[in-house]
């Protein structure tokens, strides 16, 4: 990932976000400089690379790709009225929130515009695959809050969920990438795949360490969604397997507010435990690991220039399970 992240660094360092007016354009550039992994930009430089390596146009891709993200963070913040982003205030706690939104919408706008920039022959699927990503995002966005208020919530409607609000923007960030480099449509679609399946992975995952994870290695409190009554793939699989007596005592837990808040995780893990979903979970992550593999293994490529990729994977997988 390194050369990957160097190339894509250096370019956003030659961008100029400071323009006037300044209240508008500052809290953009604080956004953008605040970091993070940059995976997304990443993985549509490196899904060029798999094919035929086009730089500039694949440069203002990632570039798009990583300023629709930002904004999606913006507004997410906003919506859930959160004071920190990547330990450092959110836009609204610092700028205000009339200037957050404005900055948000200024920020799609932006994306819009470095896609300008991918060429002509290139412009027209490159603009659909974003569209109907970004629509595809609000779409995860909107179903995770009502699966708040619900009840009923399925395992196969919270896939779809987590496809839409976080794999799917994996997923198109390769595609984008192939696309500039010229793969085939099956070659583009192959590389889709493999992203969608592996951000579906990542994200059951992180249900998964939420519950089970070394609590120091984590960087956060285990059983975090569980004190919150997150619908997570663990929550609904437990649901789903439970006896009656387990079904009560767990529909008790998730919507009575507890006395002791410790004693409510380890009651639900202990339920948990005795359903097996530990491994339940694994399973489900293997599953959708495997199905990602097997669509890269698809495309006729040498393993040098798959090798960034699966090391990506390692990366985003490889946290302790």
């Amino acid at each position: 990932m390194k050369k990957q992240t160097e190339q894509f660094n250096n370019f956003l360092q030659q961008q100029n976000f400071l323009k006037e007016p300044k209240n508008l354009y500052t809290p953009i550039d604080y956004m953008m400089q605040l970091g993070g992994k940059r995976i997304r930009p990443i993985l549509c430089i490196m899904g060029n690379q798999l094919f035929e390596s086009n730089e500039h146009p694949t440069l203002n891709a990632a570039l798009a790709i990583e300023i629709f993200h930002n904004f999606t963070l913006v507004h997410d913040d906003i919506m859930d009225e959160a004071p920190i982003r990547r330990g450092q205030p959110t836009i609204q706690h610092k700028y205000g929130l009339n200037t957050a939104i404005l900055s948000g919408d200024l920020m799609m706008i932006w994306a819009y515009q470095y896609l300008e920039k991918v060429g002509t022959q290139y412009l027209l699927d490159v603009f659909t695959l974003f569209n109907k990503t970004a629509a595809q995002v609000c779409d995860g966005q909107q179903w995770d809050m009502d699966f708040e208020e619900r009840q009923d919530v399925t395992i196969p409607e919270y896939i779809t969920m987590i496809e839409h609000k976080t794999a799917v923007l994996l997923a198109a960030s390769l595609k984008m990438g192939a696309i500039i480099g010229n793969a085939t449509k099956e070659e583009a679609e192959d590389l889709y795949k493999f992203g969608k399946n592996i951000g579906i992975a990542f994200q059951l995952q992180d249900d998964y360490l939420d519950a089970y994870a070394n609590a120091e290695k984590f960087g956060k409190k285990v059983g975090g969604d569980i004190a919150q009554n997150k619908k997570t793939f663990l929550l609904l699989k437990a649901l789903a397997k439970a006896n009656p007596t387990q079904h009560t005592e767990l529909q008790k837990l998730i919507t009575t507010k507890p006395t002791n808040e410790t004693e409510k995780i380890q009651a639900v893990l202990s339920i948990y435990n005795d359903l097996d979903i530990k491994e339940e979970t694994r399973q489900q992550m293997k599953s959708y690991h495997d199905k990602a593999l097997k669509a890269l293994s698809n495309i006729q490529a040498p393993q040098e220039k798959k090798q960034p990729l699966l090391d990506i994977v390692d990366l985003l997988m490889g946290r302790d399970v």
